[in-house]
């Protein structure tokens, strides 16, 4: 959850990409930057080349009257953007794969920043989920108890840290939007939580309001963006000027707070 900087991505990406350097779809090879490149070409109606990066490599789609040799000129053109584009979809790659909880006694995920313990066992007389505060003379993190069994399934364990989580998010997000929607001069009629992979939030003109319980995986102050942004669309349905003066009026930080948001991974639920 943590922004990854240049360098980072630059030296341990790529160290990480084998299989974006030779993706298994590649039809052309080419040296370049000292690196053997695979990539796919596809042949298209088009009037010029065109280059993208994504999880599975490079991909380029290009006029079928291009020979293969400007094509692989190209290529060696924008040598230096597509490997940052492939180190860095590398680094995402490795936080991915950092980001999936083993679901065990013991497992740690983040909740509003900070490390989070899950136990399911030590306090058998539970006769509901506790949360413990951190104790910082011990070094115990803040932990999370669970009623549940020591033998419980990984799947027990996953279903029933979400359902405190998204418990959890709900009582934020409703406390959030109380605490700057009357600043705001805007009012919420329905709050739902969403589980979207890809968007943290939508407002609609009606005053409904969605928020990806995701987001209590972020510091307090990230999701305090996303809850002022989506309150701003109740009075401007449009990222235009008007739309960021409001979220800037409220939040004159929203720019960095919005970085931590785009930098971040959050843990994988399956």
């Amino acid at each position: 959850m943590r922004p990854v900087s240049p360098r980072s991505t630059a030296d341990t990406g790529l160290a990480h990409s084998e299989a974006l350097l030779r993706p298994a779809e590649a039809n052309r090879e080419l040296v370049l930057g000292g690196l053997h490149l695979g990539y796919l070409l596809k042949r298209a109606t088009r009037r010029t080349i065109g280059f993208v990066v994504g999880p599975r490599g490079l991909a380029v789609s290009a006029p079928r009257w291009v020979a293969q040799p400007q094509i692989d000129h190209a290529v060696q053109l924008k040598a230096d953007w597509i490997l940052r584009k492939l180190a860095e979809q590398g680094q995402r790659l490795v936080q991915l794969d950092a980001a999936r909880i083993d679901w065990r006694d013991g497992a740690r995920l983040p909740y509003l920043g900070e490390d989070l313990l899950i136990r399911t066992t030590g306090h058998l007389g539970l006769t509901r989920t506790v949360l413990q505060e951190p104790q910082p003379l011990t070094g115990q993190p803040r932990t999370l108890h669970l009623r549940l069994p020591a033998q419980a399934t990984p799947e027990q364990i996953r279903e029933a840290v979400q359902r405190w989580l998204q418990q959890q998010a709900r009582a934020l997000f409703e406390a959030r939007i109380a605490h700057h929607a009357v600043a705001m001069g805007v009012q919420v009629t329905r709050l739902r939580l969403s589980s979207a992979r890809t968007r943290w939030g939508s407002a609609s003109s009606d005053g409904s309001v969605r928020l990806n319980w995701r987001l209590v995986h972020f510091p307090l102050d990230t999701l305090d963006y996303v809850v002022v942004h989506e309150l701003a669309h109740l009075r401007e349905m449009n990222h235009g000027p008007a739309f960021w003066a409001i979220v800037r009026r409220v939040m004159p930080d929203y720019e960095a707070r919005r970085r931590v948001l785009k930098d971040g991974v959050v843990p994988v639920f399956d």
